[in-house]
């Protein structure tokens, strides 16, 4: 189905960041030469709710993946800057580092670009999680299900649990958890 790269260099791509009045071009080395990252990737900002979801538990998690040797949280969507930052302003997500895939290269090197045109969104990312050392994909964590389920193995807890098994979790994304999944099964 998807392409398991774990042992691999992630692709060597540029991206660009628009900041009110310019541009700012930013290399995969930029973000990941020395430097241990966590990678979540969603199909799109406001995809509600499970995109959402995915990112409050990323942010909720990032002092914890600080503590275990986590240098920084990105987050890639198949979106432009500007969506991006407005997407990270309304929910706050101040310790998550947005990186726009906005023509789905990176995304596509990476093997996870899927057509959601079906449901009116184009081109857009599987959901999918990896941790990167150097430069180096060490684990990847690609989700089985449907784009429209609640993220199982691409969360932030399963990607702690796999860097530290007995990592202590942030007790406020335990409850913010519970609270969605009783949400959206209601």
């Amino acid at each position: 189905m998807f392409p398991n790269q774990e042992g691999e260099n992630v692709p060597q791509v540029t991206f660009t960041l628009c900041q009110e009045s310019s541009t700012r071009a930013i290399s995969t080395a930029d973000i990941f030469l020395h430097k241990t990252v966590v990678v979540f990737a969603v199909p799109g900002a406001f995809t509600y709710p499970y995109s959402t979801v995915q990112l409050l538990g990323y942010n909720s998690y990032a002092k914890a993946f600080k503590a275990n040797g986590v240098d920084r949280i990105v987050c890639i969507a198949v979106n432009n800057s500007f969506v991006l930052s407005q997407w990270a302003k309304t929910q706050q997500a101040h310790h998550i580092c947005f990186i726009p895939d906005a023509d789905g290269e990176f995304t596509r090197k990476m093997g996870m670009l899927v057509s959601f045109s079906d449901k009116g969104m184009g081109q857009r990312s599987w959901r999918y999680s990896m941790l990167v050392k150097n430069m180096v994909i060490e684990k990847m964590f690609v989700e089985r299900v449907k784009m429209e389920e609640w993220p199982t193995v691409s969360n932030a807890e399963t990607m702690l649990n796999y860097i530290n098994p007995s990592a202590s979790k942030p007790q406020e994304a335990v409850v913010l958890m519970q609270m969605w999944r009783a949400l959206l099964y209601a």
